[in-house]
């Protein structure tokens, strides 16, 4: 992923969001590792996709909504792990 990409921004805006005191590493680690930026991409897409959960059928909403934060609490776990 390309450090100036769209989705590497979202992602590193995201991370930032969940873990704002450690804003400063999350930007040094995802300058030298794309492994990292992309999980941070990912849970920029797992909240874009939470936030849009409710436009689902309502038959699916419950069971994506659940899959959504799971992903994104799993996420944000990675996240957390890279950084200490």
């Amino acid at each position: 992923m390309n450090w100036n990409s769209h989705g590497a921004k979202q992602g590193l805006e995201a991370a930032s969001r969940r873990f704002p005191l450690l804003s400063l590493k999350i930007r040094s680690r995802a300058l030298k590792d794309e492994t990292f930026r992309g999980i941070c991409a990912d849970l920029a897409d797992a909240e874009t996709a939470l936030a849009s959960v409710d436009r689902l059928p309502p038959h699916l909403r419950e069971e994506r909504r659940a899959e959504f934060e799971d992903m994104i609490e799993s996420l944000a776990l990675e996240i957390k792990q890279c950084l200490t």
